[in-house]
């Protein structure tokens, strides 16, 4: 047998190796993947015999991982978990016109979102799926061509789309600015500030900018996503530093309104990253060129 062919085992019986270590179980394995008790058992003595090692303790009809199957069963799960991601790209994109996007959440929702209905008039054949992620991760091994992602340009193993800087103001609601007698940016000094999750260090930042570098870190509430921040501001908790594109209809309803029209920017900035052989793939290109397009209005 050629030495290539001779280490890699049936497909079917690693399918139903990962299935039974997932499980504990050879009958539940089987009716995950649409085999029968003994089919399962079966496929896994393949493999043992393939192996030439046992990889289950065995009890009448329980089954266990012993420590070799254990060890196996993690470097396999991640192969296949590969193969399955490879896969699903590959068929996704023998149309070449439909891609998988991760967002932030909040960009999505009010940067994003309305700006779509331009994207399909502009390319009506291209179907873009979107997912909420907060953090970076492995483009390539999760199944996605690009993601929204806010921070310097660190995304490894991808390539950087400058989007623009975020310029974040303070607001608050119109009833608790009158409340706390605030007129200048250090009368928000010991009053109740809400946080980002991402963004604990604004508002000493923000401070700062405004000539008030000396004060200890400033504490409060934190909210994991800018819509849940606005919307606590809105609600009179307190203020808070959000990016103005994000509050448009907030501000225009007056839920939110804006002390100080000081501005904070610093070097971060939102990215469309893209997995490193981007250009091989047209809707991605196009997908791209679309984007760049829309970043006067951020």
């Amino acid at each position: 047998m050629n030495e290539t062919r001779h280490l890699l085992p049936p497909m079917a019986a690693l399918n139903s190796f990962v299935a039974a270590a997932r499980h504990g179980s050879f009958s539940r394995a089987g009716q995950q993947i649409g085999l029968t008790q003994s089919a399962v058992s079966r496929q896994v003595a393949i493999l043992e015999d393939w192996l030439q090692t046992s990889l289950f303790d065995r009890n009448g009809r329980r089954v266990s991982l012993n420590a070799a199957g254990a060890a196996y069963a993690e470097q396999i799960r991640i192969a296949l978990d590969r193969i399955r991601s490879a896969t699903q790209q590959t068929m996704r994109q023998a149309d070449k016109r439909e891609l998988s996007i991760a967002t932030l959440p909040s960009f999505g929702m009010r940067w994003l979102a309305p700006r779509l209905p331009d994207l399909t008039a502009r390319h009506p054949d291209m179907t873009v799926n979107f997912a909420a992620r907060s953090f970076p991760f492995d483009l390539r091994d999760e199944g996605f061509d690009a993601a929204i992602h806010f921070g310097p340009p660190d995304w490894p193993h991808a390539s950087h789309l400058f989007l623009f800087r975020e310029k974040m103001v303070a607001v608050c609601a119109p009833d608790w600015l009158r409340r706390h007698n605030v007129r200048e940016p250090e009368d928000l000094i010991g009053k109740p500030l809400l946080f980002q999750a991402s963004r604990l260090t604004a508002w000493n930042r923000w401070f700062a900018s405004c000539g008030h570098s000396e004060l200890p870190p400033v504490k409060g509430p934190v909210f994991e996503h800018f819509l849940m921040l606005a919307q606590a501001a809105a609600g009179g908790v307190g203020a808070a530093l959000i990016p103005r594109f994000l509050i448009a209809p907030e501000l225009e309803a007056k839920m939110l309104v804006i002390p100080f029209e000081h501005v904070l920017q610093d070097e971060n900035a939102y990215y469309l990253v893209r997995r490193s052989d981007w250009e091989s793939n047209p809707a991605l290109v196009d997908f791209s060129d679309w984007i760049a397009t829309q970043t006067s209005s951020g």
